[in-house]
């Protein structure tokens, strides 16, 4: 069975292990610390980053797309539509998503990596207009949750569960919209919800 190495507060491997789970491909999940750089990663990843996915045959895919796009052909596209404008929609929504991840994640690690006198706050400014500008535009129109979801909706469902704890009581201000499409997204999909980071 093929292994996925990943993080549970990670909304890329989040979004992987929704994908997964709502394509029905078995996979075995093996929880990894990036910072203490296991051999297992670095040989999966030399980049040592999560997720990563360990094939039966031993080659590996990473980068959360790419493993993504290869869930897609394995389960005969499960994660996106056959339409091409419909699957381009997909796609630029988890882009979008992980677009938003990056720039958390880069706030997160500036805080948590830099001692407090050096965090550069006009970086921390930047990426945070980059969030909201994005939020804004998702929370004007969120996207449909149709009885067939795509790795687009997946990965904004997982965007959202990463932003909840670490930016609590911002992100959501004035995003009623975005809110209650995440509360949506849970009581639709049930079966995904424990894969939204924690």
């Amino acid at each position: 069975m093929p292994k996925l190495l990943y993080a549970s507060t990670s909304p890329y491997s989040s979004k992987v292990r929704m994908a997964a789970a709502y394509a029905g491909v078995a996979i075995d999940l093996v929880p990894v610390k990036t910072e203490d750089k296991p051999a297992e990663l670095i040989g999966a990843n030399p980049l040592g980053k999560i997720p990563a996915l360990v094939l039966d045959d031993g080659r590996s895919v990473h980068d959360s797309r790419a493993i993504i796009q290869h869930l897609n052909r394995i389960s005969k596209n499960a994660l996106f539509p056959r339409n091409p404008d419909k699957r381009l929609e997909a796609e630029v929504l988890e882009a979008l998503a992980d677009g938003i991840c990056d720039c958390a994640l880069s706030m997160v690690y500036e805080r948590r990596i830099r001692p407090e006198e050096m965090v550069y706050q006009p970086w921390l400014d930047r990426q945070w207009t980059k969030i909201t500008a994005a939020l804004d535009l998702l929370n004007a129109n969120p996207p449909k949750l149709p009885k067939k979801i795509t790795a687009g909706q997946m990965a904004l469902r997982a965007c959202l569960g990463y932003l909840a704890p670490r930016f609590a009581g911002k992100w959501e201000k004035g995003r009623g919209r975005l809110t209650r499409w995440a509360a949506r997204f849970d009581e639709k999909f049930p079966e995904l919800k424990s894969a939204v980071p924690a």
